[in-house]
């Protein structure tokens, strides 16, 4: 191991060395400036037709206006109507409802563009494709521990897994050791020697997956793997790797053998379904390994370049029977998307020499997969559970505080009763707008005793809660709107594991290089500034 990490920095200078960062991107821009124009051509478009719809309207139409405007208005109305029935967070409904009704045609189109979820038919059925592969796959192979939960856990535990299990579809696990990085650096070199142990497959399902050091050093033994039988499967977002694969990348990995799909892909000017985006992080191997969290693929992940300073996040290794529930989810979303039809009982876990130790205390294991084109919001769901059922303290990183009136509620009222509630967000923005937004949620949950820390070193993008030396969560989920209500995410849920104590003195660690928010820090509101703050929070749910 030490021998490998060593090379990973020696490569990592020489990457640093011949590819500077300025240089990298331009070369990422260049390559995809056309794609770029092609995605934000439809919003100039819808624009110019409302402008031009005013414009024929007074100067052509003359007395037929009113009777046009009433028209738009009545269509404007329905679809308000609409969007006012559909089981959303209101704070959602509101954010579309004000551009549909101030300017029909083009909040209209924009709603059917962005708002809607028109997806591929199939992916509202992945909860229950998961409920019945779990079903079939875990009394023979896989045993899942919900009668032992069921018997022996605490009420609370026994609640909060039985949600999961019926939401998404996922079972809960013991016999599954798990190991805890608090940085990407300390993955790279792990992740790297459990892929080349691969004998029967490598399932792969990543947002972004950027060419570099990372990236293509797993590609090496994915090719090799190929070569040796190993089945190779590669998933990743068409918009999250928009700027970092050239082109068709996926033909290039096909032509080495490895079976890939670009998800929900994003090639005409007016596209039905944009904004349901594939935001998992997912590596499988064997069934028997799994990697998730809030890593991607992408060298400033493991810190061979800064883009915002140091980039935090963190992810978790499941090794064991909890593994086998990610080839699943995998398969699953895998299948609704390409239209196959994949036969499962080929990548159950093949029987293993070694003996599982007995567990002395009962320690749960639950992966879990958050579908949006369900009704169901799960991850927003145990996030919200977590925080009403901590007694003694819970604390949160998310890279994005954008929360609804629901969950700044239940934030406010565990400090005010007393529970010792923190939370990590970056000092160092990568979005500033959105970094501003984050801020504004601020002085109500301190003026509540949230204590609200800043990561300084740079960008923190881990998404992790863990509460009462207990209970954890650790996964691909940030705390805002898309995530919540709109992308496909997905985490693991923790119960009396070996890790939990790993994830809370990490945040402590963390803790220890962030400055506390005080009002002074934010500093005095101005009238303008908030106005635009005003702005922002109708509109946040879009952000």
């Amino acid at each position: 191991m030490k021998v490998m990490v060593i090379t990973i920095k020696n490569m990592t200078n020489k990457k640093k060395n011949d590819d500077p960062i300025h240089s990298r991107m331009r070369k990422y821009v260049n390559r995809h400036m056309s794609n770029l124009f092609k995605r934000t051509v439809y919003i100039l478009l819808f624009a110019t037709i409302q402008i031009a719809l005013l414009v024929v309207s007074f100067t052509y139409l003359g007395n037929l206006t009113p009777y046009f405007w009433t028209f738009c208005m009545l269509i404007s109305l329905i679809q308000a109507m609409h969007i006012l029935n559909k089981n959303n967070n209101p704070a959602y409904k509101i954010a579309w409802l004000i551009p549909i009704l101030v300017a029909p045609i083009f909040g209209g189109l924009l709603y059917l563009m962005f708002g809607s979820k028109r997806v591929n038919k199939r992916l509202t059925t992945i909860t229950n494709d998961i409920q019945e592969k779990y079903a079939e796959f875990s009394p023979c192979v896989v045993p899942s521990i919900e009668k032992k939960i069921a018997e022996e856990a605490p009420r609370n535990v026994a609640l909060q897994s039985s949600y999961i299990s019926k939401a998404s579809g996922c079972l809960p696990y013991g016999s599954t050791q798990t190991k805890y990085f608090p940085s990407g650096e300390e993955l790279f070199p792990v992740m790297y020697e459990a892929l080349k142990q691969a004998k029967q497959y490598i399932f792969i399902e990543y947002f972004i997956i950027e060419e570099g050091l990372f990236w293509e050093s797993i590609l090496d033994i994915l090719t090799e793997k190929v070569k040796e039988g190993v089945e190779v499967r590669v998933m990743y977002d068409d918009f999250g790797s928009m700027l970092t694969l050239p082109l068709n990348y996926d033909k290039m990995l096909r032509e080495r053998g490895i079976k890939s799909h670009v998800f929900n892909p994003f090639n005409t000017v007016l596209h039905p379904r944009p904004n349901n985006r594939d935001h998992r992080k997912i590596t499988v191997i064997d069934g028997k390994t799994a990697f998730v969290g809030g890593i991607n693929l992408a060298d400033e992940y493991i810190n061979t370049f800064e883009k915002y300073g140091y980039w935090k996040d963190t992810a978790l290794q499941m090794t064991g029977d909890a593994a086998f529930g990610c080839t699943i989810q995998f398969l699953c979303v895998w299948d609704a998307d390409t239209h196959e039809k994949t036969d499962f009982t080929k990548y159950t876990p093949r029987p293993s020499d070694k003996e599982e130790p007995a567990q002395s205390t009962l320690s749960i294991v639950q992966p879990y997969t958050d579908i949006p084109m369900d009704s169901e919001q799960v991850g927003e769901s145990v996030y919200f559970q977590m925080v009403t059922r901590a007694e003694k303290y819970i604390y949160i990183t998310t890279p994005y505080l954008i929360i609804d009136y629901e969950m700044q509620t239940a934030l406010q009222i565990a400090a005010k009763s007393g529970v010792d509630v923190r939370i990590i967000t970056p000092h160092i923005p990568d979005k500033k707008m959105v970094f501003f937004l984050t801020r504004s949620y601020y002085k109500p949950l301190m003026d509540a005793g949230v204590k609200i820390y800043e990561f300084t070193p740079g960008f923190i993008h881990a998404k992790s809660m863990v509460s009462d030396d207990r209970f954890a969560v650790v996964g691909s989920i940030n705390l805002d709107y898309r995530s919540l209500y709109l992308h496909l995410e997905n985490a693991v849920w923790m119960y009396n594991t070996e890790v939990i104590t790993d994830i809370r003195n990490d945040f402590l660690a963390t803790q220890e290089k962030s400055q506390l928010v005080t009002e002074e820090l934010l500093g005095r509101l101005t009238l303008p500034k908030r106005m635009w703050l005003s702005i922002l929070r109708t509109f946040s749910p879009l952000l």
